[in-house]
């Protein structure tokens, strides 16, 4: 039986749009960065993934329970208090957690209220963990 879609999905919506319409200049200018540093990483164009959430690159998963779909290889979303960073696991690796910086986390997913918080080196090795993770969890056809 086939699952029902998920609920997130790639848009065609305006990420620069997207970005732009964010209250604050800070918030703007770490979207801008992250974006900078995400393309660096993926070599992909950034897209919209749902209506909040900006992705680069794309993975294909199947779970064990038949569930599968596309998601992004690296992500973030600007929420009001903080940028939230989505990552393959956040509990990836505990010791460059703990350098990463000024962050809250969850199983996949880093909070943080600046890039100013937090250290970009350590943020880049995590992305670059994060995609060797992913790619050997889904390594697609």
């Amino acid at each position: 039986m086939p699952s029902k879609p998920n609920k997130t999905q790639a848009t065609t919506a305006s990420v620069d749009a997207f970005i732009d319409k964010q209250p604050k200049e800070e918030v703007r200018d770490d979207c801008r960065a992250l974006m900078k540093l995400m393309h660096e990483l993926t070599g992909g164009e950034p897209y919209m993934y749902g209506p909040s959430i900006v992705g680069y690159g794309t993975y294909h998963y199947k779970y064990a329970s038949g569930r599968e779909g596309d998601a992004p290889l690296l992500a973030f979303s600007p929420r009001k208090p903080e940028l939230v960073i989505y990552l393959y696991s956040a509990e990836m690796d505990p010791a460059l957690m703990a350098k990463l910086g000024k962050h809250k986390a969850t199983k996949g997913c880093v909070y943080i209220k600046r890039l100013d918080d937090i250290d970009l080196t350590v943020l880049k090795t995590l992305f670059k963990q994060s995609i060797a993770m992913t790619k050997k969890a889904y390594p697609g056809k």
